[in-house]
């Protein structure tokens, strides 16, 4: 999948990390304040092993803090409605893994308008042009849409890893046919209906005869005469539904113009930064991570 030639970005969906990190490690962590830090913690070390197994030169972590201001809120109030806010000692935390992520020197990229897959998005997209592969590291099948020829996802957790053809083996749809698969089924986990009556399958079945939305749409009519269990159904939700599909699939695509630095320059990581000693006492990390810290810090890059 990476050419001998092809330099390697990897770009990290850090608010999953720390969600995980606040779901899995225990409550016993606390900060010089007594606040707890069993998120900060967690994702301290998930970021240092990602460090010490891959040595990248160019990588970023893209966090949200966009819950409700994100221009999908404003063409559809409901996104994401059914979500609750971070609790404030999970919101505190957060500012904490971000600044544990600057201490390291790494990019970090952050907006109020665009969610964490947008600016993974459009860095890709910007990266792609400087002739640049991606390793997106996220579970969140929403960045399948993502991947060209060369890209690659990695489940850090589960430590699998793949490319467009794993999209299809995952979902049954092609890379560029995810935001319309999501935009028909819908997804749950961000408040999208999609149309009533199409699952998964049907909606895989169907981008699999039109090839998009838009062909589906523009040949309605055929839908009733596929070999579809409940066709006839079907066709009816699509009539009736069609233009709300159309709209769910502004909120499924991933934005690839959020403001980011043009070039691969600002994702080299830093070393040599003065923070981190004042960070780790302040956060009470332990001999073992300190260390971690430490070398990592002042480690020259292996590419």
């Amino acid at each position: 999948m990476k050419t001998a030639s092809q330099p390697t970005a990897h770009l990290i969906d850090g608010s999953l990390y720390v969600f995980r990190a606040w779901h899995s490690m225990p409550d016993e962590f606390h900060d010089a304040d007594g606040h707890p830090v069993n998120a900060v913690h967690g994702y301290t070390r998930f970021l240092c092993e990602l460090l010490e197994r891959e040595r990248p030169t160019h990588l970023a972590v893209a966090f949200d803090a966009s819950l409700t201001t994100s221009f999908r809120n404003a063409i559809y109030p409901a996104y994401k409605a059914n979500r609750e806010l971070p609790p404030p000692d999970l919101e505190h935390q957060f500012v904490q893994c971000r600044a544990i992520t600057e201490a390291l020197g790494v990019r970090m990229l952050v907006d109020h308008t665009y969610e964490a897959d947008d600016l993974i998005g459009s860095t890709l997209w910007n990266l792609r042009s400087h002739g640049f592969r991606s390793v997106i590291v996220s579970a969140d099948k929403d960045f399948g849409q993502l991947l060209g020829e060369h890209d690659e996802q990695w489940d850090f957790a589960r430590n699998q890893r793949w490319g467009p053809a794993g999209v299809f083996e995952r979902l049954g749809v092609h890379p560029e046919q995810v935001a319309d698969y999501l935009a028909l089924c819908g997804d749950a986990v961000d408040n999208i209906p999609g149309v009533p009556g199409i699952g998964a399958k049907t909606a895989a079945a169907l981008l699999g005869h039109f090839g998009s939305l838009d062909e589906l749409l523009e040949r309605i009519d055929e839908v009733a005469f596929l070999r579809l269990r409940g066709a006839a159904s079907c066709a009816a939700k699509l009539k009736e539904h069609g233009e709300s599909a159309r709209l769910y699939r502004r909120l499924t695509r991933i934005a690839l113009d959020a403001p980011i630095s043009d070039g691969a320059d600002g994702l080299v990581r830093q070393r040599g930064m003065t923070q981190l000693e004042s960070l780790s006492e302040q956060l009470r990390f332990g001999p073992l991570t300190r260390n971690r810290l430490r070398a990592l810090n002042s480690a020259e890059t292996s590419g």
